[in-house]
């Protein structure tokens, strides 16, 4: 059978059918006409599971550290609150939009197939080349460094915590969740339900302790709530920190297959989390300012913890327990889908083929998560991990709003494709503008992160013409590609996984 994956390995490397069934018994029956079968995955994600990622992805320390930047820009308790609200409702928008993305288009890989769909192979291709190198692994590298400074704080009280010790804390945080990735879905899974209740009851917490505030009347902080600062670009500035505090709101669309009954999940998890997530990011703000004065708030690198040292007393050593133990869940949700996309890229030839192997029994993407997980320990050597991610968040906010574009595009150019989900013509035209105002307003004055963004996006260029579009690759490659697979399946177990639907 014919290598349609041009990066050197055959089809025949998965298993024949043996009696009719794949070897792990997870496959789709095919022995019968001769073809031969595909192993499939298992749908293992429930609508619990689907709700989980979301709202455990987006809850990390965004809510903890972000008001202060929103407060920072606008100067404007009333202002804040408008853009949290504002944030919340444009990025429900923008999943809505994804659900209908998620129901016609049920491959996982996100942003990375509906381009690949809509748009060819090269604009998918660019879109998995900056994840791989430089969004996924930094976005985990962030969220554990921040998991490891709050958990650190409670042992350094008078200081910060050493710098090596907090990355030596990432690297176990990391290596720990990569191996739980590795070991089951539904330990993962288990895992990431777990700290996205305690993450809630965190957040709840806090909301009732500031209502409480608000009750016995502590209101100074709320007068002249509109009083602040509106230019054009501290508004965008103020966006971009509230949005900060949204990201992963489009993480379930790359796990789609992995999900249960999609068609139904999707949209409800969606529905369930994005309501849930923004109503208590407003109410956890209104509980900052009602105890958080303004002076206080501008001098606060984490407000949490400004709000816990005023309200909790003795307890107050918890606060930085709570934000850890919900950036924690943020880097295992962001490594769960990280190797589901690099899987869905080397099942379209994007990748090389090792990336495709899941554990026989387990169904968990081991080489792919073992790479994402090296990937981010070597983003802990570097000392301007934080500049590479400014580098490419206008990049990841224009890639949304093509994925959108390509949603429409899909509309004309494939009319009959099954749509159980269509939203208003309206809603994916307001998401497009207002990103791209919010791109583009701070980078009239400030160029240089989204112009270097945009040059190593396009420095992928080259390696696919190289690596992926030129066919008749020397003999070398294919033998190399074929014993890193066979060394992959060997040591850890793993088969080839097929998907039922094709992105072709």
């Amino acid at each position: 059978m014919p290598d349609r994956y041009a990066n050197g390995v055959t089809s025949s490397l998965v298993e024949p059918p043996v009696n009719g069934h794949s070897p792990d018994g997870n496959g789709t029956a095919g022995a019968a006409d001769g073809q031969d079968e595909k192993i499939v995955l298992k749908r293992k994600l429930t609508l619990i599971n689907g709700v989980a990622i979301i709202v455990g992805t987006i809850i990390g320390s965004g809510i903890f550290i972000a008001p202060t930047g929103v407060f920072y820009y606008t100067e404007s308790v009333g202002s804040s609150l408008f853009i949290w609200s504002a944030c919340g409702i444009l990025s429900t928008i923008g999943a809505l939009c994804y659900a209908e993305l998620g129901t016609s288009i049920t491959r996982s890989g996100g942003d990375y197939a509906y381009l690949l769909v809509a748009f060819g192979p090269l604009v998918g291709f660019l879109r998995l080349w900056i994840a791989l190198l430089i969004i996924r692994p930094t976005t985990q590298t962030i969220v554990a460094l921040t998991f490891a400074h709050y958990a650190a704080k409670p042992f350094f009280e008078d200081c910060d915590p050493p710098q090596n010790a907090v990355k030596l804390l990432a690297a176990v945080c990391l290596c720990l969740l990569t191996a739980i990735n590795c070991m089951s879905v539904k330990v993962s899974m288990k895992v990431q339900d777990i700290f996205t209740v305690g993450k809630l009851l965190a957040l709840i917490m806090i909301i009732l302790a500031g209502l409480y505030c608000m009750a016995t009347g502590k209101l100074d902080n709320f007068s002249n709530p509109w009083e602040g600062n509106y230019s054009t670009r501290n508004i965008g500035y103020a966006f971009y920190s509230g949005l900060f505090a949204f990201g992963g709101w489009n993480y379930l669309n790359f796990v789609t297959e992995e999900l249960q009954d999609p068609y139904k999940n999707l949209p409800r998890a969606i529905w369930i989390a994005m309501p849930l997530v923004t109503g208590i990011y407003v109410l956890v703000n209104l509980a900052y300012f009602a105890v958080v004065s303004k002076p206080e708030m501008l001098s606060s690198l984490a407000v949490a913890v400004t709000f816990g040292n005023k309200v909790f007393g003795p307890l107050a050593f918890m606060v930085p327990i709570f934000v850890a133990l919900s950036t924690f869940g943020g880097v295992n949700g962001v490594l769960f889908t990280s190797a589901r996309l690099f899987a869905t890229g080397a099942q379209e030839g994007h990748l090389p083929k090792f990336f495709q192997l899941f554990h026989v029994k387990q169904q968990t993407p081991i080489p792919s998560l073992i790479f994402t997980c090296l990937m981010s320990l070597l983003m802990l050597l570097t000392d301007n991990v934080y500049e590479l991610i400014n580098y490419f968040s206008s990049v990841l906010w224009l890639s949304v709003v093509a994925s959108i574009a390509g949603m429409l595009w899909l509309r004309h150019k494939k009319p009959n494709l099954p749509r159980p989900i269509k939203v208003h013509l309206a809603l994916p035209i307001i998401f497009m503008t207002i990103c791209v105002t919010l791109v583009l307003l701070p980078n009239f004055k400030e160029p240089a992160n989204l112009l270097i963004g945009i040059a190593i996006t396009l420095a992928g260029i080259p390696f696919y013409y190289v690596c992926i579009a030129w066919k008749d690759k020397p003999r070398c490659y294919g033998r190399i590609s074929n014993g890193m697979v066979n060394l992959c399946r060997a040591i850890f177990n793993t088969t080839i996984i097929e998907s039922n639907e094709s992105l072709k």
